[in-house]
């Protein structure tokens, strides 16, 4: 019989609780959002023997005080799912911070396994860590493990196996903190026990901490649950609080953080830890980091990085993406053949083949981009990169907070501007929150990195790199421009300090990086076949109807019996009625002209055609032609569909690319196209307004719409007139 147990892994964030999460469940896994929030929830299997152990990977947090999302989601799936054993990732080099986090588990009382990890780097910085007597202490397992080799993890689990089979009842664990503290929360506790305020949810003292704490995810359940009672604990609070400024100047929640610290001090130093080396000699990534993260040399660096990253991407995936390229154009060659004439051979060569084939084909540059980033996170280096930018960002009014919204955001180029943007949760400073989260979407992230890689490869193919580092470096200078005008202007107000943990050093395993970088290559998939296809779908409708007037197809049907006049296509046996070659050759060419005249003519006359021409009274400033306003309309739904679009309306339009054999070559063989046309194009793109999901999520992080039009507007109008400026003065010399 197999037994089954529910368990969560939670830890600080870079103790490795991810990188245990992948070891643990490998492919058995799937990601998704906790109900009602934006923070990302991951599931898994792990199987032991005949136990199946389903593993839920909490968000990485400090605390379980609700300051932030993440901390609440954390919380709550504690509170409320009650797993039977809660795993606690602990980085073995920074014991006394991680433990931090243990001792409110203790204080929720829900069963606690330890995984020490990353022991092989605390023994490199001379930390010896004797685990029994750690156990022993702390009254819960403890166990060594690398979670990155795989080393004691099923030591691990089968510890865990062991602690959730007794099923424990949740056990609070009193902590003292201190004699005026420790009286109130007696008092509190009483009041709250037995009012059975909350009782049914929360242990009562656990209660009384989060009133001390000024937890306000609490408070605002207690004022619901008991308004009265609720009073009465905060009015006493607020006594304690009083008299702790005047006695001592300091705060409840400050004197409970002392007091854990304290508590953990006091374990640790009954012979847990010991130190092999002196204070002052310096660690590994110490001694790396006075080199990576040098005032002069770590930029220098870091460009260097970068530069290499997009030379590995560019150079490896061209042969793989050519491969892609082939493999569509020849699905599109033979639904042509196979599917008779009509609408559903036009929805399935140049709505769905051309369309979605267009952002398929970017699969391979798309993986070996998140392979290179994976890596650079996976080592540390970017955390690394918000310490040095942080400098910087302080000229523009922003903070190294603001570093890794950017980053998510596409910074380096692959990233999400959703995410990016729910990352300014954590700036602490509202203004500096509101011109990061409006300025993260000018970030390359991973829709736009396609069409980057499509218009530098058809007009730029011989310095591919070298652009795609140039766009990297403008985005950065774009964003952080426009973001010291909004500190300026609408934003104004002083930065705020910023701290940074940089984690040690490591090297990624092979199965963590492929994990990684399948995870994000996936989701980009399942984009261009769900969204992408029914995006690619809807506006091969409005570029197909409602199709040309009757008068104009009896004209192009007119023209066609003509030419069949003059070129027979039949050799009629016996007879003399026969055509040479170069006729038969003249007569396709004559035929296929007349094709691309009405497709073109068509494409003019449907829904999608007409606006894109009616935009062209002012978009010619910028060089975009009818046909590259349909695809930049369709690209506010999301920035993939500019090539899915570009491709249909090609391919409707009469540039068949079953010639050229890909877009990129369609467009580089475009008497319309030029370099600076492609330049124009590509500013407008990188800058316009974000996709419809990225302002949803601008204006639910904003608390309104306004910032969600806002968004559209400024960046709309900012890139019409760079695209504006570059084309005009990039033609005068062209």
């Amino acid at each position: 019989m197999t037994a089954e147990f529910r368990i969560a892994l939670a830890g600080n964030p870079n103790s490795g609780k991810t990188t245990l999460f992948n070891a643990l469940t490998g492919s058995r896994q799937h990601v998704g959002n906790y109900p009602g929030v934006t923070v990302e929830k991951k599931e898994g299997v792990y199987r032991l023997e005949h136990t199946k152990i389903n593993i839920v990977d909490l968000p990485g947090t400090y605390s379980l005080t609700a300051y932030s999302e993440e901390e609440v989601v954390a919380r709550d799936f504690l509170i409320f799912e009650k797993p039977q054993v809660i795993v606690n990732i602990i980085d073995a080099a920074n014991l006394e911070r991680n433990l931090y986090l243990t001792t409110q588990f203790f204080e929720l009382g829900i069963p606690v396994v330890i995984a020490l990890n990353m022991i092989d780097a605390a023994r490199d910085r001379g930390i010896e860590i004797k685990e029994d007597r750690l156990a022993e202490y702390l009254g819960v397992p403890v166990v060594p493990i690398i979670a990155r080799t795989g080393f004691g993890t099923q030591k691990l689990m089968e510890e865990t196996v062991r602690q959730a089979a007794k099923k424990k009842e949740w056990n609070p664990k009193p902590i003292s903190y201190g004699e005026d503290i420790d009286s109130t929360l007696l008092d509190l506790e009483e009041k709250i026990t037995s009012g059975n305020f909350l009782t049914d949810t929360y242990p009562g003292r656990w209660v009384a901490i989060k009133y001390l704490e000024n937890d306000q995810q609490i408070i605002d359940r207690g004022r619901k649950e008991n308004a009265v009672l609720s009073a009465v604990l905060e009015k006493e609070v607020e006594a304690v609080a009083r008299h702790l400024r005047e006695t001592m100047e300091t705060y409840p929640e400050a004197m409970v953080a002392d007091h854990r610290y304290g508590y953990i001090k006091g374990i640790l130093q009954r012979g847990v830890i010991s130190h092999k080396y002196d204070k002052d000699r310096l660690y590994t990534s110490d001694r790396i980091d006075k080199v990576l993260t040098n005032r002069f040399l770590g930029p220098l660096f870091m460009g260097l990085v970068l530069f290499a990253l997009y030379t590995f991407t560019f150079n490896y995936s061209e042969l793989p993406v050519a491969w892609l390229e082939s493999l569509f154009g020849q699905l599109a060659l033979m639904a042509d053949h196979l599917l008779p004439d009509g609408q559903l051979k036009s929805l399935v060569v140049s709505g769905i083949i051309d369309g979605v084939g267009g952002v398929l084909g970017f699969v391979p540059l798309i993986m070996f981009m998140f392979f290179g980033i994976a890596i650079l996170e996976d080592t540390g280096y970017l955390a690394r990169v918000a310490f040095m930018l942080d400098r910087i960002f302080r000229i523009f009014g922003l903070n190294g907070s603001s570093v890794m919204a950017y980053i998510l955001s596409g910074g380096i180029a692959g990233g999400c501007a959703v995410p990016g943007v729910m990352a300014t949760r954590t700036l602490r400073s509202p203004k500096e929150r509101m011109a990061t989260l409006l300025t993260a979407p000018f970030m390359n992230c991973g829709a736009k990195l396609p069409v980057l890689a499509l218009f530098i490869g058809a007009f730029f193919s011989e310095n591919k790199a070298q652009y795609m580092f140039f766009f990297t470096i403008l985005s950065w200078t774009v964003a952080l421009v426009l973001a010291k005008l909004l500190r300026v202007t609408v934003l104004k107000g002083e930065s705020t300090p910023f701290v940074l943990e940089l984690p040690p050093y490591r090297f990624p395993t092979l199965k963590g990086l492929f994990i990684h970088t399948w995870e994000k290559t996936w989701q980009y998939i399942k984009k261009a076949g769900t969204v992408i296809l029914g995006i690619s779908i809807i506006i091969w409708a409005m570029m197909t109807y409602p199709g040309l007037p009757a008068k104009d197809k009896e004209n192009f049907t007119q023209q066609r019996q003509e030419v069949e006049v003059a070129y027979p296509a039949m050799i009629v046996a016996g007879s003399n009625m026969t055509i040479s070659q170069e006729e038969a050759a003249e007569r396709s060419r004559l035929l296929a002209a007349i094709d691309r005249a009405e497709s073109g003519m068509a494409l003019r006359h449907s829904v999608a055609g007409r606006i894109g021409i009616a935009l062209e009274s002012v978009s010619f400033l910028a060089g975009f032609d009818w046909r590259t306003n349909i695809a930049l309309i369709g690209g506010v739904a999301a920035k993939e569909v500019i090539l899915s679009t570009l491709g249909t309306a090609y391919s409707l339009g009469g540039d068949n690319q079953e010639e050229s054999g890909s877009l990129a070559k369609t467009l580089g063989a475009d008497p319309g196209w030029n370099p600076v046309k492609a330049l124009s194009v590509l500013l407008f793109i990188s800058y316009y307004a974000p996709c419809f999901v990225t302002v949803i999520c601008i204006s639910r992080e904003a608390g309104s719409w306004k910032w969600g039009a806002f968004s559209m507007i400024f960046n709309t109008v900012f890139a019409f007139l760079l695209a504006t400026l570059v084309f005009q003065i990039g033609s005068l010399f062209c």
